[in-house]
């Protein structure tokens, strides 16, 4: 029988242990260095090469290679080599500095750190700084908005209204429906330029207020054609004038199924009575906090792209005529948005998301 070499023991000190512990824990050290550090805790916890790698996934040559290194160099042997050129100017401490107070700290003047701040704290130029924060993929000025549901149903809602779209009901309509409130009428102050090679469309950053409009839509998800109309309030009065329309133009055969938010309106004592008298209307309630399930609200992000954003309208009615041409095209021209992702993956991000809070807040 052929017996392989015999793998030497690894032994670590208590001080070589707190390094590798802490390069493998923060944040700030390199991903790279990260695994070296708990492949060889791995290996002093006496595990085989084979079972390492399985672990962290790796190939036992990877484990063995690291293993060697560290056994020859021990702390030293898992930094990366020089490479070839000019010598360093900045130092693993320097960058590890860069990066603690990046992600760590906060100025006293201010919400985050700029360039300038962070080269001044540090004592480097605002060129290194600069390096580090886009090697790191680091951007303290950028903040992106987010919402966790504490809806205590959340899980049981959010498969009700996946579950409309992975897999429809037959001889029913699934309408996503919603109203979108405060759609001003904007007249810009002057004429702008128009669109030309080299230049892009201005308008005046300026403008006078004519009012505001609601727009009410219900989008059928199966075929992507809008059952909407304008309103100047949206109360309940409003959202049962538009369930009205919603009977009157869908066949009398088929149930509806209703998708919208928690908005009172929405659940008025004389919307639930109206609802109680017609069976066929059966309503969906996203998870509070929970807008992102509602497709119609896809439309109106385009909506708002296509006709709001960029117009001027000098009254509230040429608004109005505006977004009814806009939602005879879309009819004409129907464009259905697909649900493609699947529950399972998004329930476990919203876990991971969760987690990751409370462990930033508990520290």
């Amino acid at each position: 029988m052929r017996i392989g070499r015999p793998i030497p023991p690894l032994t670590i000190t208590d001080e070589e242990r707190e390094t590798l512990e802490r390069w493998a824990r923060r944040p700030t050290t390199g991903q790279a260095v990260a695994q070296r550090a708990r492949l060889i805790l791995s290996c002093a916890a006496g595990r085989t090469n084979t079972r390492v790698a399985h672990d962290l996934h790796l190939t036992k040559q990877t484990v063995g290679k690291w293993r060697t290194r560290f056994l020859g160099n021990r702390l030293d042997g898992l930094l990366d080599e020089p490479r070839p050129g000019a010598p360093r100017t900045v130092s693993d401490a320097d960058v590890e500095r860069v990066l603690t107070r990046t992600l760590e700290t906060k100025p006293a003047d201010a919400t985050h750190w700029s360039i300038r701040s962070m080269a001044q704290a540090c004592g480097l130029s605002r060129s290194t700084v600069n390096r580090i924060w886009r090697a790191f993929a680091l951007q303290p000025h950028r903040t992106e908005t987010f919402k966790l549901s504490n809806d205590p149903r959340f899980e049981e809602k959010f498969w009700d209204v996946i579950g409309l779209y992975l897999d429809p009901p037959e001889r029913a309509l699934v309408l996503c429906c919603d109203e979108k409130s405060q759609c001003q009428a904007l007249e810009r102050s002057q004429p702008g330029l128009p669109l030309g090679p080299r230049h892009p469309r201005t308008m005046t950053h300026d403008y006078k207020r004519h009012g505001t409009t609601t727009l009410f839509a219900a989008l059928d998800y199966l075929e992507g054609k809008l059952i909407a109309r304008t309103e100047a309030r949206h109360t309940h009065v409003e959202w049962l004038r538009f369930l009205k329309q919603i009977e009157r133009e869908t066949p009398k055969g088929l149930d509806i199924h209703l998708i919208a938010d928690n908005y009172a309106t929405h659940k008025h004592p004389r919307v639930k009575a109206w609802l109680a008298k017609r069976p066929r209307f059966k309503m969906h309630f996203t998870p509070t906090s929970s807008s992102w399930l509602n497709l119609v609200e896809r439309f109106f992000r385009d909506f708002t792209e296509d006709v709001i954003r960029s117009g001027s309208f000098a009254s509230v009615q040429e608004l109005v005529e505006d977004i009814n041409a806009y939602l005879d095209e879309r009819n004409a021209n129907p464009r259905p948005y697909k649900w493609k992702a699947k529950g399972e993956a998004i329930l476990e991000k919203i876990h991971r998301a969760r987690a990751a809070l409370d462990k930033a807040h508990a520290a």
